[in-house]
Protein backbone atom coordinates (compact mmCIF):
# COMPACT_ATOMS: atom_id res chain seq x y z
CA UNK A 1 0.00 0.00 0.00
CA UNK A 2 2.73 2.43 1.10
CA UNK A 3 4.10 1.72 -2.89
CA UNK A 4 0.91 2.33 -4.32
CA UNK A 5 0.46 5.71 -2.51
CA UNK A 6 4.26 6.73 -3.27
CA UNK A 7 3.36 6.17 -7.09
CA UNK A 8 0.55 8.33 -7.06
CA UNK A 9 2.21 11.16 -5.43
CA UNK A 10 5.09 10.61 -7.91
CA UNK A 11 2.72 10.40 -10.83
CA UNK A 12 0.54 13.65 -9.48
CA UNK A 13 4.16 15.21 -8.60
CA UNK A 14 5.30 15.09 -12.44
CA UNK A 15 1.48 16.40 -13.51
CA UNK A 16 2.46 19.57 -11.70
CA UNK A 17 6.34 19.82 -13.34
CA UNK A 18 5.25 18.05 -16.42
CA UNK A 19 2.10 19.85 -17.13
CA UNK A 20 3.00 20.38 -20.98
CA UNK A 21 4.06 16.57 -21.22
CA UNK A 22 1.19 15.61 -19.12
CA UNK A 23 -1.38 17.28 -21.24
CA UNK A 24 0.25 15.64 -24.64
CA UNK A 25 -0.31 12.65 -23.27
CA UNK A 26 -4.14 13.52 -22.36
CA UNK A 27 -5.08 14.86 -25.49
CA UNK A 28 -3.36 11.87 -27.17
CA UNK A 29 -5.61 9.55 -25.38
CA UNK A 30 -8.75 12.06 -25.58
CA UNK A 31 -8.53 12.13 -29.47
CA UNK A 32 -7.82 8.34 -29.71
CA UNK A 33 -10.69 7.04 -27.52
CA UNK A 34 -13.35 10.36 -29.29
CA UNK A 35 -12.39 8.57 -32.43
CA UNK A 36 -13.10 5.17 -31.57
CA UNK A 37 -16.25 6.24 -29.56
CA UNK A 38 -17.07 7.90 -32.56
CA UNK A 39 -16.92 4.81 -34.55
CA UNK A 40 -18.16 2.63 -32.33
CA UNK A 41 -21.68 4.66 -31.20
CA UNK A 42 -22.13 5.55 -35.18
CA UNK A 43 -21.76 1.96 -36.59
CA UNK A 44 -24.32 1.28 -33.55
CA UNK A 45 -26.70 3.72 -34.54
CA UNK A 46 -26.41 2.94 -38.25
CA UNK A 47 -26.91 -1.17 -37.00
CA UNK A 48 -29.63 -0.23 -34.92
CA UNK A 49 -31.40 1.93 -37.74
CA UNK A 50 -31.12 -0.65 -40.53
CA UNK A 51 -31.92 -2.99 -37.47
CA UNK A 52 -35.69 -1.16 -36.96
CA UNK A 53 -36.16 -1.77 -40.78
CA UNK A 54 -35.37 -5.09 -40.33
CA UNK A 55 -37.85 -5.76 -37.96
CA UNK A 56 -40.70 -4.39 -41.11
CA UNK A 57 -39.43 -7.33 -43.40
CA UNK A 58 -42.69 -9.12 -43.82
CA UNK A 59 -43.95 -11.82 -45.87
CA UNK A 60 -47.06 -11.02 -47.81
CA UNK A 61 -49.08 -14.45 -49.02
CA UNK A 62 -52.44 -13.26 -51.36
CA UNK A 63 -54.75 -15.11 -51.27
CA UNK A 64 -58.06 -16.49 -53.34
CA UNK A 65 -61.17 -14.54 -53.28
CA UNK A 66 -62.26 -17.78 -53.28
CA UNK A 67 -61.12 -19.58 -50.58
CA UNK A 68 -62.85 -20.75 -47.52
CA UNK A 69 -61.89 -19.09 -44.31
CA UNK A 70 -61.95 -21.82 -42.24
CA UNK A 71 -58.74 -23.32 -44.96
CA UNK A 72 -57.01 -19.47 -44.08
CA UNK A 73 -57.31 -20.28 -40.38
CA UNK A 74 -55.68 -23.34 -40.76
CA UNK A 75 -52.95 -22.31 -42.76
CA UNK A 76 -52.47 -19.37 -40.88
CA UNK A 77 -51.89 -21.77 -37.39
CA UNK A 78 -50.20 -23.75 -39.67
CA UNK A 79 -47.59 -20.98 -40.81
CA UNK A 80 -47.55 -19.93 -37.20
CA UNK A 81 -46.05 -23.24 -35.86
CA UNK A 82 -42.81 -22.93 -38.31
CA UNK A 83 -39.48 -21.65 -37.35
CA UNK A 84 -38.72 -17.95 -37.17
CA UNK A 85 -42.32 -16.76 -37.84
CA UNK A 86 -43.18 -14.50 -35.00
CA UNK A 87 -46.87 -13.97 -35.98
CA UNK A 88 -49.76 -14.21 -38.84
CA UNK A 89 -51.52 -11.36 -39.54
CA UNK A 90 -54.81 -11.58 -41.76
CA UNK A 91 -55.75 -8.44 -44.00
CA UNK A 92 -58.92 -8.79 -45.38
CA UNK A 93 -59.61 -7.37 -48.93
CA UNK A 94 -61.30 -3.97 -47.70
CA UNK A 95 -58.24 -3.80 -45.10
CA UNK A 96 -56.19 -4.41 -48.00
CA UNK A 97 -57.68 -1.75 -50.56
CA UNK A 98 -58.21 1.13 -47.37
CA UNK A 99 -54.00 0.41 -46.90
CA UNK A 100 -53.76 0.97 -50.57
CA UNK A 101 -55.46 4.73 -50.04
CA UNK A 102 -53.59 5.34 -47.28
CA UNK A 103 -50.12 4.92 -48.84
CA UNK A 104 -51.28 5.97 -52.24
CA UNK A 105 -52.79 9.26 -50.64
CA UNK A 106 -50.45 11.83 -52.71
CA UNK A 107 -50.71 9.47 -55.84
CA UNK A 108 -54.03 10.56 -57.14
CA UNK A 109 -55.06 7.34 -55.14
CA UNK A 110 -59.08 8.46 -55.10
CA UNK A 111 -59.14 8.60 -58.63
CA UNK A 112 -57.83 5.32 -59.04
CA UNK A 113 -60.37 3.95 -56.36
CA UNK A 114 -63.29 5.78 -58.22
CA UNK A 115 -62.60 4.10 -61.54
CA UNK A 116 -63.02 1.10 -59.86
CA UNK A 117 -66.69 1.24 -59.76
CA UNK A 118 -67.08 -0.26 -56.23
CA UNK A 119 -65.53 -3.01 -56.95
CA UNK A 120 -62.35 -4.54 -54.82
CA UNK A 121 -59.51 -5.89 -57.24
CA UNK A 122 -56.98 -5.83 -54.03
CA UNK A 123 -56.33 -9.70 -52.53
CA UNK A 124 -56.78 -10.51 -49.01
CA UNK A 125 -53.33 -11.78 -47.93
CA UNK A 126 -51.75 -13.12 -44.37
CA UNK A 127 -48.66 -11.09 -42.91
CA UNK A 128 -46.03 -12.77 -41.77
CA UNK A 129 -43.79 -11.05 -39.62
CA UNK A 130 -40.57 -13.27 -38.20
CA UNK A 131 -38.82 -13.15 -35.25
CA UNK A 132 -35.32 -13.55 -37.67
CA UNK A 133 -35.87 -11.70 -40.77
CA UNK A 134 -32.48 -13.25 -42.04
CA UNK A 135 -34.82 -16.15 -42.75
CA UNK A 136 -37.22 -14.45 -45.14
CA UNK A 137 -36.09 -16.21 -48.08
CA UNK A 138 -36.43 -19.39 -46.46
CA UNK A 139 -39.84 -19.10 -45.29
CA UNK A 140 -40.81 -17.55 -48.46
CA UNK A 141 -39.77 -20.63 -50.28
CA UNK A 142 -40.96 -23.21 -47.44
CA UNK A 143 -44.56 -21.27 -47.83
CA UNK A 144 -44.30 -21.55 -51.97
CA UNK A 145 -43.91 -25.32 -51.28
CA UNK A 146 -46.70 -25.97 -48.81
CA UNK A 147 -49.31 -27.54 -50.53
CA UNK A 148 -52.17 -25.72 -48.16
CA UNK A 149 -51.47 -22.67 -49.47
CA UNK A 150 -51.21 -23.65 -52.93
CA UNK A 151 -54.86 -24.53 -52.73
CA UNK A 152 -55.83 -21.27 -51.50
CA UNK A 153 -53.22 -19.03 -53.27
CA UNK A 154 -54.38 -15.83 -55.44
CA UNK A 155 -52.84 -17.36 -58.27
CA UNK A 156 -52.76 -21.34 -58.04
CA UNK A 157 -50.57 -21.70 -61.18
CA UNK A 158 -47.84 -19.56 -60.39
CA UNK A 159 -47.96 -19.68 -56.11
CA UNK A 160 -44.34 -17.65 -55.86
CA UNK A 161 -46.19 -14.46 -57.93
CA UNK A 162 -48.68 -14.89 -54.81
CA UNK A 163 -45.52 -14.35 -52.35
CA UNK A 164 -44.07 -11.18 -51.99
CA UNK A 165 -41.40 -9.72 -49.76
CA UNK A 166 -39.09 -7.11 -51.99
CA UNK A 167 -36.41 -10.26 -52.44
CA UNK A 168 -33.78 -7.94 -54.25
CA UNK A 169 -34.09 -4.97 -51.46
CA UNK A 170 -34.60 -7.41 -48.58
CA UNK A 171 -30.69 -8.85 -50.11
CA UNK A 172 -29.35 -5.55 -50.88
CA UNK A 173 -30.67 -4.52 -47.15
CA UNK A 174 -28.69 -7.52 -45.52
CA UNK A 175 -26.04 -7.21 -46.79
CA UNK A 176 -25.69 -3.69 -46.21
CA UNK A 177 -26.19 -4.97 -42.59
CA UNK A 178 -23.26 -7.15 -42.71
CA UNK A 179 -20.82 -4.80 -44.21
CA UNK A 180 -21.49 -2.13 -41.57
CA UNK A 181 -20.66 -4.70 -38.54
CA UNK A 182 -17.79 -6.41 -40.53
CA UNK A 183 -16.37 -2.82 -41.40
CA UNK A 184 -17.01 -1.68 -37.53
CA UNK A 185 -14.80 -4.46 -36.08
CA UNK A 186 -12.05 -3.79 -38.58
CA UNK A 187 -11.94 -0.16 -38.13
CA UNK A 188 -11.97 -0.56 -34.13
CA UNK A 189 -9.43 -2.76 -34.69
CA UNK A 190 -7.16 -1.06 -36.58
CA UNK A 191 -8.05 2.54 -34.27
CA UNK A 192 -7.41 0.55 -31.00
CA UNK A 193 -3.60 -0.56 -32.68
CA UNK A 194 -3.28 3.22 -34.17
CA UNK A 195 -4.32 4.84 -30.40
CA UNK A 196 -1.72 2.35 -28.62
CA UNK A 197 1.22 3.55 -30.80
CA UNK A 198 0.27 7.15 -30.62
CA UNK A 199 -0.11 6.45 -26.93
CA UNK A 200 2.66 4.39 -26.78
CA UNK A 201 5.14 7.14 -28.29
CA UNK A 202 3.48 9.68 -26.01
CA UNK A 203 4.28 8.20 -22.53
CA UNK A 204 7.85 7.19 -23.93
CA UNK A 205 8.86 10.54 -24.67
CA UNK A 206 8.17 11.22 -21.11
CA UNK A 207 9.70 8.73 -19.67
CA UNK A 208 13.09 9.45 -21.81
CA UNK A 209 12.97 12.98 -20.30
CA UNK A 210 13.47 11.30 -16.69
CA UNK A 211 15.95 8.45 -18.24
CA UNK A 212 18.31 9.87 -15.67
CA UNK A 213 15.85 9.79 -12.83
CA UNK A 214 15.55 6.17 -13.11
CA UNK A 215 19.20 5.38 -13.74
CA UNK A 216 19.93 6.89 -10.24
CA UNK A 217 16.85 4.60 -9.32
CA UNK A 218 18.57 1.97 -10.28
CA UNK A 219 22.25 2.76 -8.78
CA UNK A 220 20.61 3.14 -5.16
CA UNK A 221 18.96 -0.73 -5.96
CA UNK A 222 14.97 0.08 -6.25
CA UNK A 223 13.33 -2.96 -7.81
CA UNK A 224 11.99 -2.51 -10.98
CA UNK A 225 8.70 -2.80 -9.66
CA UNK A 226 9.16 0.45 -7.88
CA UNK A 227 10.52 2.66 -10.49
CA UNK A 228 7.66 1.15 -12.44
CA UNK A 229 4.90 2.00 -10.06
CA UNK A 230 4.46 6.32 -10.56
CA UNK A 231 4.73 5.98 -14.25
CA UNK A 232 1.90 3.24 -14.49
CA UNK A 233 0.25 5.21 -11.79
CA UNK A 234 0.68 8.61 -14.24
CA UNK A 235 -0.69 6.29 -17.44
CA UNK A 236 -3.26 5.41 -15.70
CA UNK A 237 -4.37 9.10 -14.52
CA UNK A 238 -3.55 10.06 -17.54
CA UNK A 239 -5.95 7.33 -19.11
CA UNK A 240 -8.87 8.10 -16.99
CA UNK A 241 -8.80 11.71 -17.39
CA UNK A 242 -8.52 11.22 -21.22
CA UNK A 243 -11.35 8.85 -21.38
CA UNK A 244 -13.77 11.31 -19.07
CA UNK A 245 -12.78 13.54 -21.61
CA UNK A 246 -13.80 11.75 -24.76
CA UNK A 247 -17.25 10.19 -22.98
CA UNK A 248 -18.21 14.08 -22.43
CA UNK A 249 -17.54 14.74 -25.95
CA UNK A 250 -19.25 12.24 -26.92
CA UNK A 251 -22.44 12.75 -24.76
CA UNK A 252 -23.26 15.52 -25.12
CA UNK A 253 -22.31 15.53 -29.26
CA UNK A 254 -24.95 12.72 -29.33
CA UNK A 255 -27.31 14.68 -27.09
CA UNK A 256 -27.02 17.61 -29.60
CA UNK A 257 -26.91 15.60 -32.61
CA UNK A 258 -29.68 13.34 -32.42
CA UNK A 259 -32.74 15.73 -31.93
CA UNK A 260 -31.54 17.45 -35.24
CA UNK A 261 -31.31 14.17 -36.99
CA UNK A 262 -34.48 12.92 -35.99
CA UNK A 263 -35.78 16.61 -36.89
CA UNK A 264 -34.81 16.30 -40.12
CA UNK A 265 -35.67 12.57 -40.89
CA UNK A 266 -38.47 12.04 -38.54
CA UNK A 267 -39.55 8.84 -40.59
CA UNK A 268 -36.02 7.18 -39.34
CA UNK A 269 -34.82 6.28 -35.55
CA UNK A 270 -31.65 7.53 -34.32
CA UNK A 271 -32.44 7.28 -31.03
CA UNK A 272 -29.35 4.67 -29.23
CA UNK A 273 -30.30 2.14 -26.32
CA UNK A 274 -28.88 2.80 -22.97
CA UNK A 275 -27.34 0.00 -22.12
CA UNK A 276 -25.38 0.47 -25.79
CA UNK A 277 -24.22 3.95 -24.74
CA UNK A 278 -23.00 3.15 -21.10
CA UNK A 279 -21.50 -0.51 -22.39
CA UNK A 280 -19.82 2.17 -24.91
CA UNK A 281 -18.75 4.48 -22.25
CA UNK A 282 -17.54 1.66 -19.84
CA UNK A 283 -15.83 0.11 -22.90
CA UNK A 284 -13.65 3.46 -23.08
CA UNK A 285 -12.81 3.86 -19.67
CA UNK A 286 -10.78 -0.19 -19.79
CA UNK A 287 -9.17 0.32 -22.83
CA UNK A 288 -7.98 3.74 -22.06
CA UNK A 289 -6.99 1.95 -18.92
CA UNK A 290 -5.32 -0.73 -21.01
CA UNK A 291 -3.84 1.32 -23.57
CA UNK A 292 -2.34 3.67 -20.78
CA UNK A 293 -1.05 0.57 -18.54
CA UNK A 294 0.42 -1.54 -20.83
CA UNK A 295 1.99 2.13 -23.00
CA UNK A 296 3.50 2.53 -20.34
CA UNK A 297 5.16 -0.95 -19.40
CA UNK A 298 6.53 -1.24 -22.67
CA UNK A 299 7.78 2.35 -22.81
CA UNK A 300 9.59 1.18 -19.96
CA UNK A 301 11.90 -1.85 -21.04
CA UNK A 302 14.72 -0.21 -22.35
CA UNK A 303 14.62 1.58 -19.62
CA UNK A 304 14.83 -1.21 -16.69
CA UNK A 305 17.15 -3.68 -18.70
CA UNK A 306 19.78 -4.85 -16.56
Amino acid sequence: MSNIAYSIREALRHFRRNWSTVFGAIVTIFLSLFIIGVFVLGSAMLTNLVGNVEDRVTIQAFLSDDAEQEAVDALKAKIEGWDSVESVRYKSKDEALQEYKETMSNRNAADAVAALDGENPVPASLVIKLSDPQQVESVANQLISDEDFAAVADDPEDVGASVQYGRETVERLFSVTNYIRIGTLVLVGLLTFVAFVFINNTIRLAISARRREIAIERLVGASNSFIRGPFVAEGILEALIGSALAIGALHFGLGALIPRLENSLQFLSFSLPTRIMYSTYASLVLAGLILGTFGSIIAMRRYLKV
